[in-house]
């Protein structure tokens, strides 16, 4: 499990550096997005994802390990607008938006030491184009409850489903380092 938290930790902050360049460079222009909109750009780049795997080709330069970067920060934007009113969330101080950054992504984190220990890193014989599909599974069911207006009968929240979708995204940045590592 150490080695598991260390290479969460290396993919996190991965993550997090790009998010604080995108700050920089556009503020908090992705708070106008509505949760749906949020929704459906993961679901745009899970897609790519899906799509190059089964094609084993892309037209555009940016591969498959920026969108699973872009995944996990658009999953955490996903909780910050959950946890938050996005008028609060609008030009947020940078300082304080990565606070909260660091807030969600701690508990993203704690969920996945709890189904870690449980499920006894399944995750490491999993291929990856199994995550993404288990992404896209989740994206699915995320837009279900979004056109339900977040009603559910017996199933997990939006939050759960984003926080499933950040660790099973930061799962496949490790596979794929660790594949990149042994070439």
């Amino acid at each position: 499990m150490e080695k598991t938290l260390q290479q969460y930790d290396v993919q996190l902050k991965r993550c997090r550096k790009l998010f604080q360049k995108k700050n920089q460079d556009y503020g908090t222009a992705w708070t106008i997005l509505r949760p749906s909109s949020l929704t459906d750009q993961m679901y745009i780049k899970a897609q790519r994802i899906r799509s190059i795997e089964e094609n084993g080709e892309q037209k555009i330069e940016e591969g498959v390990v920026n969108e699973y970067i872009g995944l996990v920060n658009y999953g955490i934007m996903a909780l910050l607008q959950l946890a938050e009113t996005s008028a609060k969330l609008e030009g947020m101080d940078a300082d304080l938006l990565i606070d909260s950054y660091d807030r969600e992504a701690d508990k993203v984190r704690s969920l996945m030491i709890k189904k870690n220990h449980d499920y006894g890193e399944a995750w490491r014989d999993m291929r990856v184009s199994s995550l993404t599909d288990l992404i896209l599974q989740k994206l699915l069911r995320i837009r279900q409850i979004e056109d339900n207006k977040g009603a559910t009968l017996v199933s997990e929240g939006l939050d759960a489903n984003y926080m499933d979708i950040i660790n099973y995204s930061i799962f496949a940045l490790i596979r794929l380092e660790e594949k990149q590592e042994s070439i």
